[in-house]
This record gives C-alpha cells, structure tokens and sequence, in this order.
C-alpha cells in the first residue's frame, strides 16, 4: 500500500526518498507524509505545503486512495476499505507464501557464523537465544533477496578443553559418568573451574595440558578425540530439534596453524610487530581500538589468531561472499572490532559485519558456564514441555497420550523460541518460563492459538468460491486487519535490514490482535449474507497464510488444534 502512495507523490513532484507514517489513530488516515522538507523547497511553512499538496489530488470512484486530507504539515491519505482488500486479499492468494518477499538484498551471498559454540560445555539457555536469532536470520535473508550460507565455527581448543581434561583425570577419576555425556562435560568443566580458582597452585597443570593439546601428546591427545566427539553429538541432536542446517562446520584444531602462519605474514610484511616479551601484536591505536595481540611471547595462539586462519579458510572456501556475519553476545564488540579492522589492513575485501545480542539472565543475576549456574536448554526444553502437557490435558482430557505430548512440544518450542526473539537484540532477556508458555499476550503461544483459531473457523465452513465479492469487507477491523497484512514486506525487509527479528515478531503479534478485534466484531461463520462470509473467510485464509509464513521464518511450530 506504501508504494502507491509513494507513486502519486512522485507524480505530484516530491523528489528523494518519500517516508512514510502512520497517524497515531485511523480517524486521522492510514498513511501519512511530513512536509517538512518540501515546504523548505517551496519556501512556505509545512502547513501551507500540505494544503498544497493534498488540493493537487484527485480522487475518482475505484481508487484505492478514498480521500487526501490535510491536517497541519502532514498530508494524510486514507484507503477505500473495500477496494484495498480486493488488491491486497487477491494478492496474498496469489503469491502464497511469497507474498512479504522483498529485493533489498537481491544480488548478496551472505556467510552467516552461527552459534559458534564449544565443545566440553553444555548448551544453555543463552545460546538458544543466538540459533533462534541465526536460524530467523538466516529465512529474512533468503526472503530479502539473498543467497545465504550458515556456517559454525567450533572452538574445540583452549583454556577451556584442557580445565575439562584435567577435571577428568584429576577429579572424576572413579566416578561414573552421566547418559548424556554433553552435559557431564559440561559439569565437569565447571567443577574444574570452581577447584582451579580455589588453587592457583594448579596453574601450571593447565598450561602443561595446553601444551600437550597443541603438540597434540598422545597422554591425552584420544581422551581430547573421545570427548570433543561427545560434545558433537550432543550437538547434532540439539540443532535437529532446534532446525539449524549448517552448510558446513569449522573447528579451532583445524585453522589455528594457519591463523599462526598468518600471524608470521603480517610480520613480514610489518603490518604486524614484536611487542613486549616478543609477543605479536598490531597497533590500531589510530583507529581506536588498542592494541590487538596476535601472539603470546611463549608463542601460543589466542582466539584472535585462530579467528584469522578461519577468515582465511572461509574466504577460500567461498570467495564470492559478498557479507560475512558474525553472531555473538555483545561482550564480544571491541573483540570484533579489532579483528575486523586487522582482516581489512590484511587484505579482506569483503563486508564484515557482527550482529551482538544482549545474554539472557535470570531473575538470580547473569549466568556462567564456569561457575556452573547456567540454564542448559535441554532441562528447560524439558520443563516447558512438562508445564505445557500439563495445561494441554487441562483443555484436551480426551486427547490420546501421543498427541498431548506432540502439541506439548510444539508449545514448549514455540513458547522458548519465540521468548528468544521477541526482544530486541540489544535488550538483555529476563527469561520467565512461565511468563513464556501463557496464552495470552506477546507470546509464542498465544500466536500458535491464534492460528488454531482460524485453523477452526475454516474447518467448520463448507464455502468453497473464486468470485468472493471481496469489496464488501467494508468495517473498520476487516480495513484494519486488510492494511496491517499489506505491511509484511516492508516489515521482513526491515527486519532483515536491521539484523532483528523482533521487528517480524511484534509484526505477528499486531496482527494476532487486529485478527482477535476482527473475529469479535465480524461474525465469520454466522455473517448475515452468503457474501460477507465468503469474503470474510478469505480474509481469514490470508491471514493465517500471513501467519503461518511469518512463524516459520522465527522456527516457531505452527499447531493446527489446540
């Protein structure tokens, strides 16, 4: 709908890029346009433009524009109710689910690293939050224009592999492991890291496994094989549940050499430099960004270092990159910075770009996987599927077992999904679990209701018609509803624009709401003419296909009953 009124304002003679708004109310139009800055090339006050330019239109019988009114500086343009939803419903029916499709990345091959997660610990709730924002992501590219490819980047080495192989031999020595040996790593490494920090004695133990890890020391080069493989599949088990295809993985052990080779190049051609106790370093002093440490003086490597041979991999494996996308939590900002800046001075052409999201806390305070006081997905996947059978027996006493059970995880699924997504990346998640399984307000599953809802509705009609006369969806909620799905596109290529997905989030929400407001105050199935239920239950198609398309690209499940 923007872009016919951008069409007639061009027609009229605005030049530039024409923003558009909504009035804070539909009594005051649908659309509205400033004249601020027109008034400046006119050399009058806005009003004066305004009135100038809304007396300038015609409005003729059919148009979708039913009436241009001035009110102070903005020029506010108001839709014919039926005429919009004959255009926007026949749309909807036409294009399916690429209807919000939009080309501002038409043209990108964009890389997307995601969730960049380490062996020997757990998964935990905060890296739910980066899948869930990687995996809508990567669907806003695709329906933005782009041709996407996520990756992983496993950190497999470090500090933290040789605490949990020390934990191992030194404290669980007799001790039976657990089932899921993912999450035994995990706690093992914790309780590592507790004891490490109570005796700092043991210090150089760790610097010693560091050392036989890198020269990979066959004293604990199969126990390091054994348990990263643990780790792994742990992961490939989660990521199907979660819905993350990765293209291709990449690991620490696999480009650190390469990233020290790299370090060595950077010397040579002094863009790098021997710093105090023959450390490597680079000085982005001038760029404002410290001194980046390439090298340790005892010649180890660090995550910068790795994180170069990776660069240097991934440009080789795909040199037609146009972006390359980083998601991490934002503690990770400066890091970022750094080494984008030194890819750039090592010859990097392409664009780098980090999306930063806030960490998830709970109402206790922030969360630790080496003090050990995380939240693992999979108890929390565990303990909303739990709370959901149980309300989903409340309502449902004669389901059978398997289907409480299937509907309970898509509700445990969407409830924690969703509850990842709804908030912007940049503000910090209080995560609530009881707060994110309601069925009511903003949340997965009262959006997944929602379209059980009209999953119900249109089961229980028999109207089956290609000549609904849609013109007579006329009322105010059938108009609003009509406009808030002619938005999709502009919103999903905001959201992917923006890197946040919260914007198609509170998108579905709005809808849900306009749609609730609709049923209440349109009777459907009992609509007094033949016509009006035909044309309104189309209106119900299309917004359950807007829906259900926009559920998906979040990874929320869609549930046809509940």
């Amino acid at each position: 709908m923007k872009a016919i009124i951008e069409k007639i304002l061009k027609q009229a003679g605005v030049e530039g890029v024409i923003q558009l708004t909504m009035p804070p109310n539909p009594a005051m139009g649908d659309l509205s346009f400033a004249c601020f800055d027109l008034a400046k090339k006119m050399g009058k006050n806005p009003a004066e433009a305004a009135e100038e330019l809304a007396a300038g239109f015609r409005v003729k019988p059919g148009m979708t524009i039913e009436k241009v009114q001035a009110m102070g500086p903005y020029v506010n343009f108001f839709f014919h109710a039926g005429a919009s939803a004959k255009l926007v419903l026949r749309q909807i029916k036409k294009e399916k689910n690429k209807f919000g499709a939009s080309l501002v990345k038409k043209g990108e091959k964009i890389l997307i690293e995601y969730p960049s997660n380490n062996t020997h610990k757990e998964v935990h709730v905060g890296h739910l939050r980066n899948i869930c924002i990687g995996n809508a992501l990567v669907k806003l590219y695709e329906m933005a224009g782009a041709k996407v490819i996520p990756i992983n980047y496993i950190n497999d080495f470090g500090v933290h592999v040789a605490k949990c192989l020390w934990g191992l031999n030194n404290l669980q020595k007799g001790k039976k492991s657990l089932a899921n040996k993912q999450k035994w790593l995990g706690q093992v490494y914790a309780e590592a890291s507790k004891f490490l920090a109570e005796h700092p004695e043991k210090k150089e133990e760790i610097k010693d496994y560091l050392r036989q890890l890198e020269s990979k020391d066959k004293k604990i080069w199969k126990l390091f094989l054994t348990t990263r493989q643990w780790s792994l599949d742990g992961f490939v088990k989660i990521f199907k549940e979660l819905g993350i295809k990765h293209q291709t993985t990449f690991f620490e052990k696999d480009v650190k050499d390469i990233g020290q080779k790299m370090v060595g190049e950077l010397l040579k051609k002094k863009i790098a430099q021997v710093g105090e106790g023959g450390a490597i370093i680079m000085d982005l002093k001038k760029y404002d960004l410290d001194i980046g440490l390439l090298r340790k003086s005892d010649g180890a490597g660090l995550y910068l270092t790795s994180d170069l041979g990776l660069a240097k991999v991934k440009a080789k494996k795909f040199p037609k990159v146009t972006q390359s996308v980083n998601l991490t939590g934002t503690e990770q900002n400066f890091y970022f910075k750094q080494l984008f800046k030194i890819l750039e001075l090592s010859g990097f052409k392409y664009q780098m770009t980090h999306v930063s999201y806030e960490l998830v806390s709970r109402p206790e305070g922030k969360m630790s996987s080496r003090l050990g006081n995380v939240v693992l997905y999979e108890d929390l996947r565990d303990e909303a599927i739990a709370l959901a059978e149980s309300e989903t027996k409340k309502r449902h006493s004669d389901w059978r077992a398997v289907k409480i059970h299937s509907t309970a995880l898509a509700l445990a699924l969407g409830a924690l999904k969703f509850s990842m997504i709804k908030v912007g990346p940049k503000q910090t998640i209080i995560f609530n679990i009881k707060e994110a399984l309601s069925f009511d307000g903003f949340t997965g599953p009262y959006l997944q209701y929602s379209i059980a809802r009209m999953n119900s509705i249109l089961k229980k009609s028999s109207v089956k018609s290609n000549s609904t006369d849609l013109t007579i969806l006329q009322s105010s909620a059938e108009k609003q509803l009509v406009l808030k799905l002619a938005g999709c596109a502009a919103v999903t290529a905001e959201s992917a624009m923006k890197n946040d997905p919260s914007q198609l989030a509170k998108y579905l929400y709005e809808i849900a709401k306009l749609f609730s407001d609709f049923y209440e105050k349109c009777p459907v199935l009992k609509a007094e003419k033949a016509e009006l239920r035909s044309a309104r239950l189309e209106l119900v198609k299309a917004t359950k296909l807007i829906m259900e398309n926009g559920l998906q690209i979040l990874g929320v499940p869609v549930i046809e009953e509940m």
